[in-house]
């Protein structure tokens, strides 16, 4: 089949973005399908292509894939209207491939929620298969986070929410809250397939040597967060652990925050304002070092605000990133995440909005190290047995095609 495969922000391994939607392109073209990945450009991203753009867009082939990547620079440092901006100037361009080009499924993947709008007219107009994959729950989440207050875009939102719902023949969530929230829309549960992140373990679970990092001591207790310094991520919280570790007097407990975003500069300040040493920021990693990078700490932080709509309507990469590297996770939220790292003995949960108490946890974690290594073999177990992305896109492929 030739599938049309509709995502505005788009990464190959090379770069420092999920690589979930290439994963599952690639898995489509080793099935024998043509798939044609139509994007923008991304900060930090890599789409494989290199070439110059020609009146706003460059196409090429990477391992079987074909490529359309539009002229359209997305950064989350961007404010809200300018990134509202982007979204519909890709939707202008999309719309155009959905109503002429030739193919016989729309894949779309959200966020934004807007790419959604090229499967409404392929389903509509020209009667053809769309399949609409829910990454996160909106408006929902972002009316929840108090990122946007407006009733009237709320409200637009959620029409649009609700024709996308509508208009696919098929919905992919990627948890078991965000296939409740896509069933709350009056969609049938038959329609829709919990397909979560996976575990790549390909890339992370090859333990090919350490990485180096600057400040930091041979016996420091190393704990790392890897991904997006933004609103939903709720990084304020390491200051204040950072902080009450500084007053308590333990320097080896260190923290170490990979990726960019928004509120990074911020977090930065913040940290030499106090002149907190126990924080270290790194640039944003490709997958290769980032997993020497987790091979040389002792836990990853899986990290969220503490907003309800969090618990169960989201499907962190990170999350599945430490565990293919089998690294023991700490998570500060409630939710299906925490179950899953109770119920296999994987890492710790800690209360979240408690500085004092996540310092309590990480010190006696650190002084209980001997527990580390089996909660590291459960990681990789549950990786492997239930989050292995080699299953998950078969899977996934199945549900797309058929």
């Amino acid at each position: 089949m030739k599938v049309l495969y509709i995502t505005q922000h788009f990464n190959i391994p090379t770069g420092s973005a999920g690589i979930r939607l290439y994963k599952m392109a690639k898995a489509l073209v080793d099935h024998g399908h043509e798939v044609t990945i139509v994007c923008g450009s991304y900060d930090g991203a890599k789409t494989g292509l290199d070439g110059e753009f020609i009146k706003g867009k460059r196409t090429g082939f990477y391992e079987g894939i074909k490529i359309i990547e539009f002229d359209i620079k997305y950064s989350n440092k961007f404010s809200f209207a300018k990134r509202a901006g982007v979204f519909f100037l890709y939707v202008w361009k999309t719309v155009g491939l959905a109503l002429f080009y030739e193919y016989d499924i729309l894949f779309a993947s959200t966020t934004p929620l807007t790419v959604g709008v090229p499967g409404i007219f392929a389903r509509w107009i020209r009667g053809k298969k769309f399949v609409f994959e829910v990454r996160d729950l909106w408006p929902e989440l972002p009316k929840a986070m108090g990122v946007i207050k407006n009733p009237v875009i709320l409200w637009l939102m959620g029409v649009l929410e609700f024709l996308c719902y509508r208009s696919a023949t098929k919905l992919i969530g990627l948890s078991e809250g965000i296939v409740k929230g896509i069933e709350r829309r009056g969609v049938k549960k038959n329609k829709i397939a919990n397909i979560p992140n996976g575990c790549d373990l390909d890339i992370f679970s090859a333990n090919d040597g350490k990485l180096k990092i600057k400040g930091v001591q041979e016996n420091d207790f190393l704990c790392l967060y890897s991904g997006t310094h933004g609103i939903a991520n709720g990084l304020d919280i390491l200051i204040g652990v950072a902080a009450e570790l500084t007053r308590r007097g333990n320097n080896n407990i260190k923290f170490v925050l990979v990726g960019d975003g928004k509120l990074k500069p911020g977090l930065i300040a913040k940290a030499n304002e106090q002149n907190l040493k126990n924080i270290i920021f790194l640039d944003p990693l490709n997958k290769a070092d980032l997993s020497k990078l987790m091979n040389t700490c002792n836990i990853g932080m899986q990290l969220l605000a503490n907003i309800p709509a969090f618990y169960y309507g989201t499907s962190p990469n990170k999350f599945f990133d430490y565990i293919s590297a089998g690294l023991p996770v700490l998570n500060n939220y409630p939710g299906w995440i925490s179950e899953l790292i109770t119920q296999n003995n994987c890492g710790i949960t800690v209360s979240p909005d408690n500085p004092v108490a996540f310092a309590d946890s990480l010190i006696k974690l650190e002084q209980e190290k001997f527990k580390l290594p089996e909660m590291s073999v459960n990681a990789s177990k549950l990786a492997k047995h239930e989050f292995d992305r080699i299953l998950l896109s078969d899977k996934w492929v199945n549900w797309v095609t058929s």
